[in-house]
This record gives C-alpha cells, structure tokens and sequence, in this order.
C-alpha cells in the first residue's frame, strides 16, 4: 500500500506530489514552482510575493458569497534531518514515505508531514467542489522553519480574510491560540590552531541515536542533548587524561534537538586502559539516567582515530568545551499563567567549525518575550566572557491566546458535534507564525490545529493515519459553519 491509497485521497495524493519536491528551508525555489505550476494546472487563481509566498484563490460555494473570507495557511518548508547512517540529499532527493500500520512515516529522514500535510489540506479544499464555504485564500508561507521569513515577508493586502486557519499544529484534539517567541543565538571566533603531539592516542569519541526532536514542542520530555553530553564526558576527563582537542562536531539546525555528536580527541598514551573503562562507566551512566526518555538505541562509543595535523591550542581547546558544558539548555522556567505549560527554554542546537572559526547556535524560546531576552543574554554573557563574537538571530514575537475568539468557539461547537467530547484549547510552548501575522493585521481571527504527528524534525517523524481522516471532516464542518 501507498499513501496514494489512503483516504481522504485528495490530501494523500497532495501530499505525495510534494513528497517528490525537495524543499528544505532556504531553498523552496523548487517548492514555489511546484506550487505555480500546480495552481496552473488546476485553474486555480494564484499570486506570488517578494520573498516567494503563494497565495491562491477558490471563489465561495453558489449562495455563500457574503460569507467572510477564510484564509488556509501552512508553509512550505521542512525540516531537513536524517539518520547518521542515511545517505540522502534534501536539495536533490524525494523523500521515500512508508505505510506502517496507522501510520506514514519516511525511510531514514524527517517526513515533512510538518508542515506538508497542512499545505496538502489546503490543496485538497482548493480541488474539492463537494465541500460548503465562503471565499478561501489559501497562503503557503516560505521559511517557517527558520526565521519565519514568509510571515515577515508579508505585505498588506497580499491576504485580505478576516479569519485565519493555521494548518501546523500536531495533535489532533487540540485547538491552539498561542504560542512561543523565539530568538537564535550565534557565537562565533576563530580559534588558534597548532600541531598535534605525538605523545597521545588519539580517538573518535561519538554519541549517537537520541532522539532529538522539535526544540519546542518536545524539549519538555527530558531527552538527551547530544552536544551538551558530549562535553560532559571531554570536560570531565580533561585534566586526568590530559585531553587535547582536533574537532567538534554535533547537531544541526537550530530547532532541533541535536541527536548526534562527534569529537577527536587526544590522551596521554600510558592511559589507554583507564581511558576506556572512564568511557564504559559514562556509557553505563548515561544509558540508566536516560533509560525512560531515550530509546535504547542511542549509542556511546569511542575509537581509535588517526593522528590529525593539527589541534586546537589547549586552554582555547578547554573554554569551548567548558561554554558548551555550561550553556543553559532545556527547560528553563514553567508558565505561571498556563498550567503544564513550559514558559522559557533553550535548546543548544549545533557546534559546526569553519576552517578554524567555531560556530555555536542555540536558541531560546519563551511565552514572555523579556524572558526570551534575558536566556539570550545569558547565552552572550557566557560566550563573550570567552572572546567570542555573539549575534542575535530570527527574533520573533510570541501569539497572545485571545479565549473570546469567534473562530475558537466555532471550532470547539463543530468538534464536540462530531466527535463527542471537547477539544483541548492550549498555547504552545513552539513557534507558529500567528503572532506575526497579528501584528501584520490586528483584526485577524484565528485558530491553529492540525492531525497527530509524533517525533517532528526528527527522522522518527510520522502522521497518523486516522487523525488525518478526522481532522479533514473537522475542517471541513468549520468551514460549512463558517458560510
């Protein structure tokens, strides 16, 4: 069975044809064709703006006109991250999708059901002539991932609905109506560089196979940090082993949780032996205080590596191991005014060398933007002690919860009517580009919500199969309610 298989066909078949478009944030130029080309094809009205967001058109159900305009939004891009053992390139390769049981999810990679599915869903409403509702604007975001580009991007005028129906939330159940800012933060400096001695053994110390995950969404559950873990160990080690450092190389992008890292390190080669079992005792260690948030499949290992030509100078080599052990990471603060709500949190995302320049990015989200600031101050006071150079990034505003919205209450009638119990309405402890969209159009209405997908930005990703089903009849009575 393919996904092509499944119902409601028209959002399967959707959202196979943007399977097969490589589109990873930052490079959507493919997407953005597929999109004009697609909304050619089928006749459908479209226009495209400065920093490439679509927005296409489908005129009201015969005798809905006076309705007010609904605006679908998903955006194009996805997360791009795949298994250390997946050889796939983003920018050329479709992503392969898998039928497991009630579930589709990717072979190796993220799924890009986030935010693909929402995007798809939009299609589907925009081909289906069965459906009842008043003027639809569908809008197709560039760049969410990663600086919300399209959101900031967005001129006056390009959407003209009054209610927003955003397609990126991953429980179906669930009606959010706020949501997280967020700021990255980039500490960089080149470091000096000087030969490697001949007096160690040198070896890969590598972890590899948490989890990860969305920084946002998922950064509460307790998972392993594989940049942070790793200088744990390196840290813990440095004066007993005498530890010399070549390289260091851990996660990816800024909202993911890192799942993998690496280091080549330098000890003292009269203590192989004790060497090896400190690596046991932490893999030991590490395995039982992550035994119920991590699967067992993550790994810590250690070998030996060949000699580098060069390393970094040592006490240089020690404070870039020492600020990464440090930096804040995970949850920081819980919501006073939301329940369960995380309020603040951090997420120390990569560790990447160019040449001899180190990169550091974390990023911090907050529901209290001062908050926000104040973990990303904290994150450049640490760094600039150091000598690092530190820019702020993709600062974006967090989405105030409005609990009068109209919208809200059609949506929580339609979803008692149809299932049998009420939805659960919440704030997000991630981004979503409703805030900016507020500020862009203070008057707008909406709701986010979206079918159940688990293990986001991560290549765990899946959709389940029958929240699609369910969420497609939800969205599709709120629209009949809504003309």
């Amino acid at each position: 069975m393919t996904i092509k298989d499944l119902e409601p066909k028209l959002i399967w078949e959707c959202f196979d044809e943007i399977t097969k478009v490589p589109r990873p944030t930052h490079h959507l130029d493919k997407m953005k064709d597929f999109l004009v080309k697609w909304a050619e094809k089928h006749k459908i009205p479209y226009s495209v703006d400065e920093v490439g967001n679509v927005m296409m058109k489908k005129e009201a159900t015969p005798g809905h006109e006076n309705a007010p305009t609904i605006i679908l939004q998903g955006h194009q891009d996805m997360v791009a991250e795949k298994r250390g053992d997946k050889i796939h390139n983003f920018l050329t390769d479709p992503i392969t999708t898998i039928v497991d049981g009630d579930w589709v999810k990717a072979d190796g990679t993220t799924l890009g059901a986030d935010n693909g599915l929402g995007c798809a869903t939009a299609m589907a409403v925009l081909l289906d002539n069965s459906l009842v509702h008043g003027p639809i604007e569908a809008l197709f975001t560039v760049d969410e991932e990663q600086g919300l580009i399209g959101a900031n991007g967005l001129q006056p005028g390009f959407v003209t609905g009054s209610i927003l129906l955003n397609l990126d939330s991953e429980e179906h159940g669930q009606l959010v109506i706020g949501c997280a800012g967020g700021k990255v933060t980039i500490a960089e400096k080149t470091l000096p560089f000087e030969g490697a001695p001949d007096n160690k053994d040198w070896y890969l110390v590598k972890i590899s196979n948490f989890k990860g995950g969305h920084s946002g969404m998922e950064i509460n559950l307790g998972r392993g940090n594989a940049n942070q873990q790793l200088c744990r160990f390196i840290w813990n080690i440095w004066d007993k082993f005498n530890v010399s450092l070549a390289n260091f190389d851990g996660g990816g992008l800024a909202n993911a949780i890192p799942r993998e890292s690496l280091a080549i390190i330098g000890i003292d080669k009269d203590k192989t032996e004790l060497f090896k079992k400190e690596a046991k005792e932490f893999n030991d260690m590490l395995h039982a205080e992550f035994l119920l948030a991590e699967s067992t499949d993550f790994t810590f290992e250690v070998e030996k590596s060949e000699k580098p030509e060069l390393c970094i100078e040592r006490i240089e080599a020690h404070n870039l191991i020492s600020a990464i052990f440090a930096c804040p990471n995970g949850v920081q603060s819980m919501s006073r005014a939301v329940e369960g709500l995380v309020e603040t949190s951090c997420n120390l995302a990569s560790v990447k060398f160019e040449g001899e320049k180190v990169v550091v990015t974390v990023h911090q989200r907050s529901s209290v933007d001062s908050r926000r600031d104040e973990i990303a101050d904290r994150v450049k006071a640490l760094f600039e002690m150091l000598g690092y150079k530190v820019i702020f990034d993709d600062s974006y505003v967090g989405w105030a919860p409005n609990p009068d919205s109209k919208v809200l209450n059609v949506a929580k009638e339609s979803f008692k009517s149809l299932f049998g119990v009420d939805p659960k309405v919440e704030a997000l402890h991630a981004g979503l580009e409703c805030g900016l969209f507020l500020e862009k159009m203070p008057d707008l209405d909406m709701i986010s919500f979206g079918p159940t997908l688990k293990d986001i930005h991560s290549p765990s990703e899946r959709a389940n199969i029958t929240s699609v089903q369910e969420f497609w009849k939800f969205l599709c009575d709120i629209l009949k309610r809504l003309a």
